[in-house]
């Protein structure tokens, strides 16, 4: 080429040439990719690249764009993107200007709910530890949902026949549509700041996902968990479970059922109260029976003095025949002992021995008692004491115990 026709381009010619191509072959495409290298800026703005197995292309997408985002972008998340390819010239790097994304084989609203219980999980706002008891009998409930709805009749029809003792606070929200989340978490907080109620229902009827929706937004589950006061949440029927029921202190499926727990709650109470009184007048029964029974007893002790005088005087006579009676036995006892022993003294006396034709021989005048021969000699004066009368003799032959004559 000679060099009087050679057109010599800038950088910044050839990339505005190339960004011309690019824009008018190609233009507005839709683009599927996986997400890598995601950063969000502190402007708002998102940079990722988009690759699949064998190439990789750069992507930004503008604070404008991805304001109303459901759901969050990540690395590894497989998309679909719509956009222009553009060229950025300080870098002389093509690019796609991401408009709008969708996440690929699941939607948009289900990826934002999937991404956002696991971050709430991880948070510890599901934990079993945090969740509170309901109170043995509330008597005062606050209400959170539409005063235009069936679920708050269900709820007034049901305590206002099962439990009539309770009182309710109202406080009417949307429970669809963009402002609803706002209203519900403002409501719950309300109800908290009223101080005068011991629980909190958070309830709609049934729908479809996109009717509950405001019932997954971060902003209620939060208002929830952050509540002072205990929440049932009752929002749906059985096929639908919301973050509202994951953080709840205690989940139903229906709003008559959280009226229901009301209801139990004071039936409980009142049978617990009857078990309570039964045992109470069968102690005051007993009670009352003893001190009955002390009570006379201690009227018999309090006689009058003429009557306890007459008893005493009935226990002296008694007293004194025993007396008698004990004194006559003894003196019967005495007299026969006594006798029994005259009769062996009179059955040991010299006399009883006497009048059996014995006779006892004293020496004279000495007075002895003469029990051997051998205190008797010839000559002897001895006197000799028969069972009737007495005489004296000389001793005029001893004989020994062989029955010799003695010297």
């Amino acid at each position: 080429m000679q060099k009087a026709n050679r057109h010599i381009y800038t950088v910044s010619e050839i990339t505005q040439a190339i960004k011309g191509l690019l824009e008018s072959s190609i233009g507005e495409i839709w683009l599927e990719g996986e997400i890598s290298n995601f950063k969000a800026a502190a402007s708002g703005h998102f940079y990722f690249s988009l690759k699949d197995q064998n190439s990789i292309i750069l992507a930004a997408m503008f604070a404008g764009a991805n304001k109303g985002l459901k759901f969050k972008l990540e690395d590894g998340l497989a998309v679909i993107c719509f956009g222009k390819v553009d060229v950025y010239g300080p870098r002389g790097q093509y690019q796609i200007i991401v408009e709008q994304i969708e996440p690929k084989g699941l939607g948009a609203r289900q990826l934002a709910f999937e991404q956002l219980k696991k971050k709430l999980a991880q948070e510890g706002l599901f934990d079993l530890g945090h969740k509170r008891p309901l109170p043995q009998m509330p008597f005062s409930a606050g209400i959170v949902t539409s005063v235009k709805g069936a679920a708050v009749r269900d709820i007034m029809q049901i305590l206002k026949k099962g439990a009539p003792c309770v009182d309710l606070v109202l406080r009417s929200v949307r429970v669809q549509g963009e402002t609803a989340a706002v209203e519900i978490a403002q409501a719950i907080e309300d109800l908290n700041n009223f101080g005068k109620l011991d629980l909190i229902i958070v309830s709609r009827g049934g729908g479809s996902t996109e009717d509950l929706w405001s019932f997954n937004e971060e902003i209620v589950a939060r208002a929830i968990y952050n509540s002072k006061l205990p929440v049932v949440s009752a929002v749906g029927h059985q096929i639908n479970t919301t973050l509202s029921d994951l953080v709840a202190d205690v989940f139903v499926e229906t709003p008559s059922a959280a009226a229901k727990i009301i209801v139990d709650k004071k039936n409980a109470l009142i049978a617990q109260l009857a078990g309570f009184k039964h045992e109470l007048d069968f102690s005051m029964n007993n009670t009352i029976s003893d001190l009955e029974n002390r009570l006379t007893a201690f009227t018999h002790m309090l006689k009058s003095p003429l009557d306890r005088l007459r008893e005493k005087q009935q226990q002296a006579d008694e007293l004194f025949e025993e007396l008698n009676y004990n004194m006559r036995h003894l003196l019967e006892f005495a007299l026969e002992r006594r006798n029994s022993l005259v009769h062996r003294l009179e059955a040991l006396s010299p006399l009883s021995i006497l009048s059996r034709g014995y006779s006892l021989s004293m020496l004279i005048p000495e007075g002895r008692i003469a029990k051997d021969i051998s205190q008797i000699k010839l000559g002897d004066k001895i006197k000799t004491v028969l069972h009737k009368g007495a005489f004296i003799s000389l001793v005029q032959e001893v004989f020994n115990d062989e029955g010799k004559a003695g010297i």
